[in-house]
């Protein structure tokens, strides 16, 4: 299956992180699931005009998060995910101010664009109620 991901050349995010974050959504949502297979690093990099050391980052991130199963001479193909174990205080602590301090530049780049702050807050409320696809 090849996913629905799209570079912004505009955007400060390298490519890699562009790939990893839009695969991630694709996989929380359960638009790719357990046993499907994804383009290969080369096909994936063709598509998306990248390098190939771009997607081959992108397909490392996401198997050290236990997303996908990367072996040598094989598919790419998404593992199935065992509910992860609840982190510890500290760990969330850490979380919520890594999670924090990505949200700050979002916004700081999204209002750097014009846009104005009741439209960024209107759409967090609106995306932090969506269900996954």
């Amino acid at each position: 299956m090849t996913p629905q991901i799209t570079i912004d050349p505009r955007s400060p995010s390298p490519a890699f992180r562009q790939v990893v974050d839009q695969l991630r959504h694709l996989l929380v949502a359960e638009v790719l699931k357990p046993g499907d297979i994804l383009p290969s690093v080369r096909r994936l990099a063709i598509d998306l005009g990248l390098n190939h050391n771009s997607i081959a980052e992108a397909y490392r991130m996401l198997a050290a998060e236990g997303w996908l199963d990367l072996a040598q001479g094989r598919s790419v193909r998404v593992r199935p995910r065992s509910a992860e174990p609840a982190p510890s205080r500290s760990e969330r602590k850490e979380l919520r101010a890594s999670y924090h301090r990505r949200l700050q530049h979002l916004i700081a780049e999204m209002r750097a664009k014009g846009l104005t702050q009741e439209w960024i807050a209107a759409q967090l409320r609106e995306i932090s109620k969506e269900k996954p696809a």
